[in-house]
């Protein structure tokens, strides 16, 4: 999540000097090594082939006379035009696959984002409504006697109940449940996302640090930890004292919860359609694979052809 400083660093002139300083320590080209090791390898052996079977340039700069004199030792190469014609191809499968991961990094934003916004929704309504029992806008409701008005008599049930003064200590206690079940559902979620041994032992130490040892007992055994969290929850609401509609607005939220849950639940445990992301794999590697036969020709004026090893390196990590 970016700050102002964050911002300025972004767009600062300097951010291009920075860049690519920083280049080797980029994750990225962490996680594309064995893919770049591969590729060199690749044209390495078509540096040393090609020069066994069709001579090799010594230090001296003399031509010597090739190591392999069989027939059936050929140089290895390609012609550079077929790279040329599937390169678009490529090129469109590579912008979908990008496209596609971006989408799936931005639904799951806004779903961690809508639940940042209902959980202060939800803790913002249990505080301000807490204790406010009286009649709801002078709504007429369900099951008012006959010969009176759903106000009328929420009006009378309500003023003996806003008669009794709010005791602070319990609803210090109240609403403090509805926080702090409110932070285990969030909490919940983030485990049940997150691989089991990168999140295990801090959850369970977290959450018996927070909990009693019920709750904390009960919501570490359940099945499905967020949706014991999310019953917890609205045992915590329902213990409020205030009207039952602010309570059932106040539920919304929960609803809401639940929909961003099963959304992630379905960005993790459905990827990118598999054939169409090995495709783009088995695409994109005999592409490059095959690369170093193509580019060897045009670096003839380089000693032995050498440049195409970085070059493939290059190409390879970009």
């Amino acid at each position: 999540v970016y700050t102002h400083d964050q911002w300025v660093k972004h767009r600062s002139p300097d951010r291009f000097a920075n860049n690519l300083g920083t280049l080797v320590q980029s994750g990225i080209y962490k996680q594309v090594g064995k893919e770049v090791f591969l590729t060199v390898s690749v044209a390495v052996s078509v540096c040393v082939w090609n020069a066994l079977v069709g001579g090799a340039e010594d230090f001296s700069g003399v031509m010597q006379e090739p190591f392999i004199n069989e027939g059936w030792a050929i140089k290895a190469g390609l012609p550079l035009e077929p790279f040329t014609l599937l390169s678009p191809s490529l090129g469109l499968l590579l912008v979908f696959r990008t496209n596609a991961s971006y989408s799936r990094w931005d639904q799951a934003r806004k779903f961690w984002g809508l639940n940042i916004n209902h959980t202060r929704d939800l803790n913002r309504m249990a505080t301000t409504w807490y204790g406010n029992q009286s009649e709801y806008d002078n709504a007429d409701f369900l099951g008012a006697p006959e010969g009176g008005t759903a106000s009328s008599s929420s009006s009378l049930s309500s003023s003996s109940a806003e008669s009794d003064p709010i005791d602070p200590v319990e609803r210090e206690y109240l609403l403090g449940q509805v926080s702090l079940m409110t932070w285990a559902f969030v909490r919940s979620m983030k485990r049940h996302l997150s691989p089991p041994g990168e999140d295990e032992e801090d959850y369970v130490a977290e959450i018996k640090a927070r909990l009693t040892p019920e709750q904390a007992g009960a919501l570490i055994e359940a099945t499905h930890r967020p949706n014991r969290a999310l019953y917890d929850l609205s045992v915590a609401i329902e213990k409020l004292p205030m009207h039952f509609v602010r309570k059932n607005v106040i539920n919304n939220n929960l609803s809401i919860f639940e929909d961003t849950l099963g959304g992630c639940e379905r960005l993790l445990s459905s990827p990118v359609p598999l054939f169409y992301s090995r495709h783009t794999a088995r695409f994109l590697s005999s592409w490059l694979l095959l690369l170093p036969l193509a580019l060897y020709p045009s670096f003839g004026n380089s000693w032995n052809h050498s440049m195409m090893i970085p070059a493939t390196a290059f190409i390879s990590v970009f």
